[in-house]
């Protein structure tokens, strides 16, 4: 079942394309329904990025995060906007 789902994230191809070596497409759907459901994908990838860091030889619980953001000049139209001393951009 799990194989029929990777081999759709995989190829793309629509519930109804899945090839005949799977369960029938109905099953494989109302299954990722379910699963999608109980919200146990998250959980796999928890699982599997704290099995992945332990094998590394990390501790299992990340300690750091990094957070990305960016600031764009764009074309000026609109409304009056404001200054950002502090990024040195208006907006």
């Amino acid at each position: 079942m799990l194989d029929a789902i990777f081999y759709l994230l995989r190829s793309g191809c629509t519930w109804r394309l899945l090839p005949y070596d799977f369960p029938p497409w109905q099953t494989v759907y109302s299954q990722f329904k379910l699963w999608k459901k109980e919200g146990l994908f998250p959980k796999i990838c928890e699982h599997v990025r704290k099995n992945l860091r332990i094998l590394l030889g990390r501790v299992a619980e990340a300690s750091a995060a990094i957070i990305d953001s960016q600031s764009v000049k764009t074309t000026e139209r609109g409304g009056l906007c404001g200054y950002d001393a502090g990024k040195k951009v208006k907006g």
